[in-house]
């Protein structure tokens, strides 16, 4: 009996891969508008400040579709997955990837996008633009809107804030003296009269982190807002850290940013730099939690979600 033949479009933001991409890149995410020189160079200097370079950034989520396509092939001995990349703001775009999956024969689909949790103006995006593709090319796709309270995804980042709540002990911070910090990338405010799933699901799965942890001494904020006139949610995490200081809540900062599922630059520079930078400006002990990238309970849990989606279509 032959295998199912099924491809998994596996979505993302996209970064550029290299310095000549940036004002291209940049200009996709203003919808067609190019940046002043002045905007411009502040996003070049931020990669420049991460890695000098746009290679390893990109390259990391390339290593998370190899990664999932692996775990996939392993937990699934009777379907052939194929994983096909779709980027937002880089190419191959999300078009790019289904008619490519398309062009290679596929007639079933499964999409998901590397983030676990759902806005109308992020993940909804995504699948927007990934279903009018796929019914242009005659291909049946259903998706993964979201995956913030699967247990291998929320085992994932309670060890991770354990290993680092452990380094703080070993240096010899009262534990209820570390002040855990969960961030996301911030949407604007108008997200709340919709009644978007998006801080709620956020706030979930910090829940769900601290209760594993046995933590109380945690709160949410907010990072890498848009500069656009509409306000966008907060408190940021840089008014976060202030607070923390001026009120005396702790001495010590631990960030886990569970919104980010691999290190880009809102972790590598908005955090690494920018926030630890201030924390040290406050006196404060800074830390944050690794990403996920390629943990295998991460890829079990992209694997998990792509399977019963797919089972799902199937009996649908």
């Amino acid at each position: 009996m032959s295998k199912r033949n099924v491809g998994v479009l596996v979505m993302s933001y996209g970064t550029p891969e290299s310095l000549d991409q940036v004002e291209a890149y940049y200009t996709h995410i203003r919808r067609g508008s190019p940046p002043s020189p002045e905007q411009l160079k502040e996003l070049t200097d931020r990669y420049d400040a991460v890695v000098g370079g746009f290679f390893p950034l990109r390259e990391n989520t390339n290593k998370q579709v190899a990664a999932l396509q692996e775990t996939l092939r392993q937990s699934s001995p009777d379907v052939d997955y194929r994983c096909y990349q779709g980027l937002k703001h880089a190419s191959p775009f999300i078009e790019d990837g289904v008619r490519s999956m398309a062009a290679d024969g596929l007639k079933e689909a499964v999409g998901i996008v590397l983030a676990p949790h759902y806005s109308v103006m992020s993940v909804g995006g995504y699948i927007k633009r990934a279903q009018e593709q796929a019914e242009a090319e005659g291909v049946k796709m259903s998706f993964v809107r979201s995956y913030h309270l699967h247990p291998k995804l929320v085992e994932a980042l309670t060890l991770r804030v354990e290993a680092e709540l452990r380094k703080f002990a070993e240096a010899g911070a009262p534990r209820d003296r570390v002040r855990v910090v969960f961030t996301a990338h911030s949407l604007p405010e108008k997200i709340l009269e919709m009644r978007d799933p998006y801080p709620d699901q956020l706030l979930a799965t910090s829940r769900a982190v601290a209760d594993a942890c046995g933590i109380v001494n945690w709160q949410f904020g907010w990072q890498s807002a848009g500069r656009t006139a509409m306000p966008w949610l907060g408190p940021d995490i840089l008014d976060v850290l202030r607070t923390i200081k001026e009120e005396r809540q702790a001495e010590y900062v631990l960030v886990c940013p569970l919104g980010f599922v691999s290190d880009h630059l809102e972790v590598l520079y908005d955090l690494d730099i920018e926030a630890k930078r201030l924390a040290e400006e406050l006196g404060l002990s800074f830390a944050r939690t690794a990403s996920l990238n390629t943990d295998p309970l991460y890829m079990e849990t992209l694997s998990d979600a792509i399977r019963e989606a797919d089972e799902g279509a199937r009996q649908s």
